[in-house]
Parts: C-alpha cells; structure tokens; sequence
C-alpha cells in the first residue's frame, strides 16, 4: 500500500504542475550506475523517447533524505518537458535516510567533504553528457534542499553549465563566489517563512551574488515555509516536529518560473 501510495502522489504530482501528457509522449525511466572515486553513485535517467536528436540535459539533485522516489518523479517530469533529466546520487550506493539525524549525517559529510561532493556531482555531469539524447553544450542543474545549495555551490565553483535552480535551498557558500567565476545564471526559489533559510541568509546571499557580479534572481514565495514544493513535506514535519510543509501555488509557480528561465538559457 505504501508503494502505491507514493505511485499516486508522485502521478498526481506529475499530472498538477505539468498538465496531462501529451499522446505522443513517452517518459522513460531507468536505474544507471556510474562511479567517482571508487564509490559506486546509483542515479536515475529520464527521457521523452518520442523526441529525436539531442536535448538539453538537465541534472536533478535530491533532498538531504537523498534520491528518492520524489527526485525520481522530478526527473521524469522535466523529461516530461523535452528534458533528458538525471537525478544524481550524492551519497553514494544510493543510500537514503529515513530520519532527519541520518539525513543531517549524510548531507553534512558531503558538505564537509565537498571535493568528494563535487566529484560525485561531476561525474553525475559527464555521464548525462554522454548520453545519446543530450547536447553536451546545453546543460543546468536544479537542486532541492540540500541538493539546491550543491547546486549554488557548484555555481560558484566556476562549473560549466548554463544555469542552476534552486527550490527552498541552503544559501551558505563552501568558498564564497569571486568576481566573474560564475559561470551559470542563477534562480533561487525560496520561502519567505522558511526557517531554516531566513531573510538574513537571503540577505547575505543577495550580497555574495551582487559582489561577484553573478547574473541571478531570487524569489520569495509567501507563507512558503522549507521543503514547499514536496507533497510528503507537511507529513514529514508533523512526524519529526519540523518546520516543513508543502505550498501547492509556491510549488506550480516556482515550477513555472524554473520553465521560463529554462526557455531563455536554452533558446540559443
């Protein structure tokens, strides 16, 4: 029951913010597995196989639970969009956490260890770009969570890629972003109520970027609080008495701005 359960949601989630499937549309989904420094990264790719030639190439990065069924029903939503999408693992061996102090071990590790993190992430890279249905040189990465401040800080590591999109992600930088190495335009989603990234962290954010002359924009969706655009989020926070909930408006419409932002860095 719980596995149809989680079925349904992520269909219905599919079904909200994207609109029914076209006819011709076939998503499909597969399992991959590829490796950065000896350790074995379980990802998830996701394709329109209807769609000929190459496409933009869009990474997916996933929650501090790590790559779950939700990151999952991302990626095939943007394949749903004319994407090819991989979802790619940051822990490694695809481990997933199930409660928060799993989860704040996992990303914390990685977050400590960020030549490992960014590894994993450009392995994730390399094998989306090897892939059949990508064009190597149209490439961005979105991140939820934990995986939009990967995203941010992959941005100013100087990592080629034409934008990155973070939903209600951390804001604090690895190694604060210097002057014209940024190469991705940024959008950040976030939360006006969101306590675990507050107005003072958005504030500060907006310096770095501004200092670094960074082509970003950030929105701020109200009564939004962390982990807006997850459906299980509002469970989740009642079970572990965390200031999570899902936003069904913050969710379509920072999904709607992630697909505008994709048409303009990708109409070239």
């Amino acid at each position: 029951m719980r596995k149809l359960a989680v079925f349904l949601a992520g269909l219905l989630l599919l079904l909200f913010v994207t609109g029914l499937p076209s006819a011709e549309a076939k998503v499909i989904g597969k399992n991959v597995a590829y490796t950065a420094e000896g350790v074995v990264l379980k990802g998830y790719l996701a394709y329109d196989d209807k769609i000929k030639g190459a496409r933009p190439g869009v990474l997916v990065v996933h929650e501090w639970w790590g790559l779950n069924e939700y990151t999952r029903n991302r990626a095939k939503m943007l394949a749903a969009l004319g994407y090819t999408a991989l979802a790619i693992d940051m822990y490694g061996d695809g481990k997933q956490a199930t409660h928060p102090d799993d989860a704040k071990k996992f990303s914390s590790e990685v977050m400590k260890n960020f030549d490992t993190g960014k590894a994993r992430f450009i392995a994730g890279m390399e094998l989306l770009k090897r892939q059949p249905t990508v064009d190597p040189g149209r490439m961005a990465a979105i991140g939820y969570c934990f995986g939009g401040g990967i995203v941010l800080n992959m941005a100013r590591q100087g990592i080629d890629l034409e934008g990155v999109v973070s939903f209600h992600g951390s804001l604090g930088a690895v190694k604060p972003a210097e002057p014209g190495m940024i190469k991705a335009k940024i959008r950040v989603y976030t939360g006006a109520d969101d306590k675990f990234v507050p107005a003072e962290a958005v504030e500060a954010f907006r310096k770095e970027m501004t200092d670094a002359k960074a082509d970003f924009q950030i929105i701020s969706y109200p009564g939004a609080v962390h982990a807006f655009t997850n459906p299980d989020a509002s469970a989740l926070g009642k079970k572990y008495n965390l200031p999570l909930a899902y936003n069904a408006k913050a969710d379509k419409e920072s999904w709607n701005e992630m697909k505008k932002f994709f048409g303009e860095i990708f109409s070239k």
